[in-house]
């Protein structure tokens, strides 16, 4: 047994068995370690095998004396005890989650909050960067199946498990392969992938969200602009404002981290993977972020790109541009080029909040990128009076 505080828990970790031949010793080192402690107390059961009535008891007792105990990573044959006496319904009972390692596995995707990984022709899997990452685990599990309820193609988790000291979540995608790994295989085929990615995008931004069941992304580009009055002059920042507020209230879905390595194609069916981001909105915000991707987060280091998508800076710029053409139903030039400077006002904004955030100011090379941002922004803010555009979804 050992005892630490951890993230304002007393944390008691048990191993082993915990019979009548011992309950009395173990009980009795429990209450020397958490003596005198006032803070929430968690037992972790993770390496106890078995638990019999004499230490059920402890814990019943335990849990009179700390009412808001909780015990964790109970094996699956000492949960059925829990279960079958009645505990889990009296406290909270967290069941141990079984182990994965991802050494070795080819990376598919990397994105803010986790990286995804192959595991094997059948399965992904998704490593939250978040140690304690259950809430967003049970997040995002709850907005894609939310998304699949509203005919949203989307892949689905069907375990959690713990990877080294964080969590990952598992998905069932059957010999699925990214976008950006098909593009790299065919690039020749780069217009048939954009049609079917923009048809994809298209079944997201028609479908509608009751209010509160997603985030609402204006509010949060909103939060990216006030974020930014300490670091552009005043007319610029009071334009950004302006701009964004202006932006008409949609109930439509947004995916918000929309790029190839995110839609998996399987069977010829495209599906949507990583919806940690999903939420609902004007689709200017949705296009903004797809304009980062592609161009943005490399227009002054190419190799972002190939490091990130896996395709190069020329190939992404293609794609971008077959898309954007795709999704507004046109060839015309100036419609493109005007869309795609509204698009990245957000763009540049978000990228420069992000930029900052990470400590952009303290480096040369982060300070050049910053630049970027507030020099595009400084044009495009005295060229537009609105970002809104017209589309096939308006």
């Amino acid at each position: 047994m050992t005892a630490e505080t951890k993230n304002g828990s007393m944390i008691v970790s048990l191993q082993g068995h915990i019979d009548s031949g011992n309950a009395e010793e173990t009980e009795r080192t429990i209450r020397k370690e958490i003596e005198g402690n006032q803070l929430p107390l968690i037992l972790d059961m993770d390496g106890l095998e078995y638990i019999s009535s004499a230490g059920l008891r402890i814990v019943l007792r335990l849990h009179h004396e700390h009412p808001e105990l909780k015990v964790i990573n109970v094996c699956s044959s000492v949960y059925e005890i829990f279960e079958m006496t009645g505990f889990s319904q009296m406290m909270p009972v967290e069941k141990a989650y079984r182990r994965l390692s991802v050494d070795g596995c080819e990376i598919i995707g990397r994105g803010a909050n986790g990286n995804v990984y192959r595991l094997d022709p059948d399965t992904i899997i998704k490593v939250y960067k978040n140690p304690d990452a259950l809430p967003e685990i049970r997040r995002e599990t709850d907005l894609a199946r939310k998304a699949l309820v509203l005919g949203v193609p989307t892949a689905i988790p069907f375990d959690v498990v713990k990877v080294n000291e964080g969590y990952g979540s598992v998905f069932e995608l059957l010999n699925a392969k990214s976008l950006a790994k098909l593009i790299a295989m065919n690039p020749d085929q780069l217009e048939q992938y954009a049609r079917v990615y923009i048809d994809l995008l298209k079944i997201i931004h028609s479908t509608h969200v009751k209010p509160g069941d997603m985030p609402d992304e204006k509010q949060v580009a909103v939060g990216w602009a006030d974020f930014l009055d300490d670091y552009l002059p005043t007319d610029q920042a009071a334009k950004l404002h302006t701009l964004i507020e202006a932006v008409e209230d949609r109930d439509t879905m947004i995916h918000g981290d929309y790029h190839v390595k995110n839609i998996m194609l399987q069977n010829g069916e495209a599906l949507l993977i990583d919806m940690d981001t999903l939420s609902m909105g004007h689709p200017i915000f949705e296009l903004a972020s797809m304009f980062l991707a592609y161009k943005g987060y490399a227009e002054l280091d190419h190799s972002i790109d190939e490091s990130f998508l896996g395709i190069t800076y020329d190939t992404a710029c293609q794609f971008w541009d077959l898309s954007l053409k795709l999704y507004l139903g046109t060839d015309d030039p100036a419609v493109l080029n005007g869309v795609e400077e509204k698009c990245s006002v957000i763009g540049y904004a978000r990228m420069m909040r992000r930029s900052i955030r990470r400590h952009a100011l303290e480096t040369e090379d982060g300070r050049k990128l910053v630049d970027v941002c507030r020099a595009h922004l400084s044009e495009l803010l005295s060229k537009y009076d609105t970002l809104e555009f017209v589309h096939e979804n308006a």
